[in-house]
């Protein structure tokens, strides 16, 4: 792609992203919205593979879908309240309507199934900003209306999405896929406690971009696309390869990586609201994804090729350490010791 059509995308996401996080009314929070679903388009489609147009196709097609409910849930609101401050979203089909159209957004249950198909067409850098970047604003409007939203209805979807990111990533063999159910999983963690804690949910969305981003920016950077491909990498980079199992171990909240403080802090808000069922259920439900982090971390660093792969050999190569990389999977694995800073700035 060209560079500077490449400098025109980018800065018209980090426009539309920042017009919808800092606006009060409804109309500019949906502006921002379709500039960035109009910005990231030719990223998706620029290898004009049929796959990536298909890709691309659904993607506009789902985003438009949901930014017409979100309108028509504001404009239903400011009719029947003369407002259109998107803190004063309070009536009750209006909050309805806006919460199925930021679940169809973010891609939770039952609203998911174009997220894998789309991260599956688009390259894994425009990959890392769909599962990351993208969901900021939304991940926002939801931050900024949680008082007035359905706890009964997020918590229900939260739980779905939980179970079938887990499940359906189960028997999947493409990489974009595995971390397209794993997206999934994770925005049920998000929607369960933004009812109740809306900065945890913050706080969970930007530990996870942190390490949704140190998984993809390895698999960009040794070209892995799927499982057969990826057991030839430890090979081509024993380091990177290491330090990706604990990234992976921590993406599945395992203890004492930075992946756990967000699933305690949320386990112990839902035990305070007196949820115990929907904790023990989550907790239970994120034992699908460990098997396929696991499933990925042993394909990636345990298994060595057969003698008769398909695949070129793969020798050593003397690339100097990517810096982002490197901060990435740090943060990605060693901040769970100043958790009590990261408490009381929140």
């Amino acid at each position: 792609m060209n560079p500077q059509a490449k400098l025109v995308f980018t800065t018209s996401l980090l426009l539309g992203t920042t017009i919808t996080i800092s606006s009060n009314h409804w109309i500019l929070a949906w502006t921002g919205l379709e500039i960035n679903t109009l910005a990231i388009l030719p990223l998706i489609s620029k290898s004009h593979h049929p796959r990536a147009v298909e890709a691309a196709t659904k993607y506009f097609l789902v985003q438009a879908a949901a930014s017409a409910l979100l309108l028509f849930s504001s404009m239903t609101n400011a009719w029947y309240t003369g407002q259109w401050d998107i803190t004063q979203l309070t009536h009750p089909t209006s909050c309805l309507i806006l919460t199925s159209a930021i679940a169809i957004k973010l891609g939770l249950v039952p609203f998911h199934f174009w997220f894998p198909e789309v991260l599956q067409g688009s390259p894994l850098t425009t990959g890392l900003l769909l599962s990351t970047a993208m969901k900021f604003p939304p991940i926002t409007l939801l931050f900024m209306t949680s008082q007035s939203l359905n706890s009964a209805l997020l918590t229900t979807m939260a739980i779905l999405s939980a179970a079938l990111g887990g499940w359906m990533g189960l028997n999947q063999t493409q990489t974009r896929k595995i971390l397209a159910f794993s997206s999934i999983s994770h925005l049920g963690w998000m929607a369960i406690i933004i009812t109740y804690s809306p900065k945890l949910a913050l706080l969970n969305f930007y530990l996870y971009t942190l390490m949704t981003a140190a998984v993809f920016l390895t698999m960009d950077s040794m070209k892995v696309l799927k499982l057969s491909t990826l057991m030839t990498s430890w090979t081509k980079s024993p380091a990177l390869s290491t330090t990706l199992l604990l990234t992976l171990l921590s993406l599945a909240g395992l203890p004492p990586l930075t992946g756990f403080l967000p699933k305690w802090l949320i386990i112990q808000e839902l035990t305070k609201q007196e949820m115990p069922l929907m904790a023990t259920a989550i907790s239970l439900l994120s034992l699908l994804s460990l098997f396929f982090y696991l499933r990925l971390a042993y394909c990636w660093t345990i298994t060595l090729p057969p003698h008769t792969t398909n695949h070129m050999k793969r020798w050593h190569t003397h690339k100097p350490v990517n810096t982002q990389i490197a901060i990435l999977t740090t943060l990605s694995i060693m901040l769970l010791p100043i958790s009590p800073i990261i408490l009381t700035i929140m």
